[in-house]
């Protein structure tokens, strides 16, 4: 099938077709999210607490998103592939954001995912002129949460939802090909949604954006904590742990591997040869101990 591009999620937008994105770390999990019919698969910086357990994005570096973003592409999916630029990744420098992005698309990414908005405008202009796509992310920004007084709900006054607007409508106009809305009152990610002209991929705000992100481990129930706005589609975390206990079971009591499972030599031959060489090697290894 055709590969996902960034200009189909603006087709996508045009046709009001719906967009599914998931945020996938693994080759298994990009082969299974692709063979799902997705349209986008995020590497994202989420991996610090879903793969790595860390507090928080912020410890994220290049070289992780890069290493799992090899693994996510080993799968060959059709679906289009966003790196997350993690944090100090952009922010020190316009050119080192070009340098940093660029290693993601020669790697073989199909865009960056950078969050801000109006303050990252200059980043996002020169990563397009650079030949770079763009998706942006406003609303609760997990990489700055420490000056914006932790996780909490963007938009729920009339100047913050003013701030998401204005953050979006900047990075539409400096190149963006789509923006994430994160954990933002529904009612304001719906009039983003109406006034861009690129698509809104939503988390956690609402169901009139022009498409959804969600985890991977979320979405199959493996968090056992899970974000309040997760809808998780399976408890495959049961499953593992069944499977696991099993597993351990059946070790202990010596049932696992059972006929079928392993194999034995070439012939008699070669089972007798090799008897013998045990046995010499014993008699070998004895004497040797027994000498002074």
């Amino acid at each position: 099938m055709k590969k996902v591009m960034p200009k189909d999620f603006i087709k996508a937008k045009r046709e009001g077709r719906k967009l599914a994105v998931v945020t996938a770390y693994t080759h298994y999990q990009a082969r299974v999210a692709d063979e799902a019919g997705v349209d986008g698969i995020l590497v994202g910086d989420s991996l610090g607490m879903v793969i790595m357990g860390y507090e928080s994005t912020l410890p994220v570096t290049m070289e992780e998103v890069m290493h799992h973003l090899r693994a996510v592409l080993s799968a060959s999916p059709r679906a289009l592939v966003i790196a997350d630029m993690p944090f100090l990744s952009y922010e020190v420098s316009v050119a080192e954001a070009v340098r940093n992005a660029g290693s993601l698309i020669k790697a073989g990414a199909g865009a960056v995912k950078v969050e801000g908005g109006e303050e990252v405008v200059d980043v996002v202009e020169e990563l397009v002129r650079a030949g770079i796509p763009v998706m942006g992310h406003v609303g609760l920004n997990p990489q700055r949460y420490l000056v914006r007084g932790g996780y909490r709900l963007a938009g729920k006054t009339a100047s913050d939802a003013e701030r998401v607007l204005r953050d979006a409508l900047a990075l539409e106009d400096a190149g963006a090909f789509s923006v994430v809305v994160e954990f933002t009152a529904a009612e304001v990610a719906k009039k983003v949604t109406e006034v861009l002209q690129i698509p809104t991929i939503c988390i956690g705000s609402g169901p009139f954006c022009d498409g959804q992100v969600t985890v991977f481990h979320d979405i199959l129930g493996i968090n056992p904590e899970p974000p309040p706005f997760v809808k998780q589609f399976a408890r495959t975390r049961e499953l593992w742990l069944e499977a696991l206990r099993a597993y351990v079971r059946e070790v202990r009591e010596g049932l696992f591997p059972g006929e079928g499972m392993y194999w034995g030599m070439r012939s008699d031959r070669d089972r007798e040869e090799f008897e013998n060489v045990v046995s010499n090697l014993v008699k070998m290894r004895r004497d040797r101990r027994a000498s002074p």
